[in-house]
């Protein structure tokens, strides 16, 4: 009987897989030709398809459910990477094999491949920017991309009006993002879940549409051209000089921001900022400031967006409203969140992961984001705590022994 649900359920799921996707894998318009194939054999083997991996993961589910706990469960817990972090030896070897590929990636690869490794580590400091609003503090940050923008324009507008150049502007880029974090910080300190997310959705749309609709300060949907790239001295390069200095600017930057967060979550800061996510009431009762918690935590979050925005005008030289839409804050939250919440690793293995694959299953063609969703869902079912989750912190006491408290 219990089998017989299975396969009615499971046939149930694959008539509704194949009703979602109907309209990409079935239907085929040709708009010269003016003719429509219907392409019946898609939904054939779709249906298939999802029949037999519906009843695969059940299958890993079971056997999940059926894993019996050990007292060695907190080993058995522990990822692959986490084992390899905790072992120092293993650990120097594997930064070493990083550093190494990282210093010669744009050497034996082309121009593209290091154009695109440059914005996935763009999404890694984004990520890890977020990943203090969100990860660290609890703070739904919806509207993240309005200070990535706010950095963007402020290079663009200030290289077009005054003439600064690219390291002038960074840190200002910065700061001037990080306002903005804290102008959006005392609106809502009173709010969370939900409540936040409908807000700082808003902020970033109004922020979009300022720039989208204020032509005499923004030059509207037209955007900004021949921003100025970044520079070395004064030295002048050439278009493939520009884009590895970039990268090699890039790594720089990820360096840093990966020092900086981790000494921030270790700090007494980070820890507030933990405690504030698991209890905010129970946060307080500790003493524990939550207005400046709060505050904090979105300026220091807005702060990175905004450097990384300098970094997008300097790298494209071009700016315009439509790439500072909801879908980009929507990537660097699923960044954050397939990663793993609070994780510094996981957000750099998610950020590498969510940017680099759409641009490797372009040979996939028009079902590339159909595998790339369904990629997502996958992940979500069987790890919902990300790749790399963190791990919390737990202090053991030892009983001391009769035959030492003699001694």
């Amino acid at each position: 009987m219990g089998l017989l649900k299975e396969l009615k359920k499971g046939v149930l799921i694959s008539l509704w897989f194949v009703f979602l996707t109907f309209p990409v894998m079935v239907i085929k318009v040709d708009p010269i030709a003016r003719t429509v194939v219907w392409r019946w054999a898609n939904a054939l083997y779709m249906a298939v398809g999802t029949f037999f991996i519906y009843f695969l993961v059940q299958f890993f589910l079971r056997k999940k459910e059926n894993r019996k706990e050990t007292n060695d469960s907190k080993e058995q817990t522990l990822s692959f990477i986490h084992r390899i972090l905790q072992d120092r030896l293993q650990r120097n070897i594997l930064i070493g094999v990083v550093a190494v590929v990282a210093v010669f990636f744009p050497q034996f690869l082309s121009a593209y491949q290091t154009n695109v490794m440059t914005t996935a580590l763009m999404y890694v400091v984004l990520g890890l920017g977020l990943n203090i609003v969100v990860g660290l503090a609890g703070l739904l940050d919806l509207g993240f991309v309005a200070f990535y923008a706010v950095g963007a324009y402020t290079y663009a507008l200030l290289n077009l009006h005054f003439g600064l150049g690219f390291w002038a502007v960074l840190p200002i880029g910065g700061l001037i993002a990080a306002t903005f974090g804290i102008l959006l910080g005392f609106p809502v300190l009173r709010l969370r879940g939900d409540y936040l997310a409908i807000v700082t959705l808003g902020f970033g749309e109004i922020i979009r549409l300022i720039l989208e609709n204020w032509g005499q300060f923004s030059k509207g949907p037209s955007g900004i051209s021949n921003i100025s790239r970044p520079g070395f001295f004064g030295i002048e390069f050439s278009l493939q000089s520009s884009i590895i200095y970039t990268y090699y600017l890039m790594v720089l930057l990820v360096l840093v921001t990966i020092f900086v967060v981790n000494r921030l979550q270790d700090s007494r800061l980070g820890r507030a900022w933990i405690a504030l996510r698991e209890d905010e009431i129970a946060c307080q009762a500790m003493g524990i400031d939550k207005r400046k918690t709060k505050l904090v935590a979105f300026s220091l979050g807005a702060f990175w967006a905004g450097i990384m925005g300098v970094m997008f005008a300097a790298k494209t030289t071009f700016v315009n409203p439509a790439s500072f839409t909801f879908l980009e804050s929507a990537i660097i939250l699923s960044i954050v969140v397939l990663g793993g919440m609070g994780s510094i690793v996981g957000v750099l293995f998610g950020a590498l992961i969510l940017i680099l694959m759409p641009e490797y299953l372009r040979a996939l063609s028009q079902y590339r984001m159909l595998a790339f969703g369904a990629i997502l869902v996958c992940m979500m079912v069987f790890r919902p705590q990300g790749l790399i989750s963190n791990i919390r912190r737990t202090y053991t006491f030892k009983k001391k022994t009769t035959s030492s408290l003699c001694r």
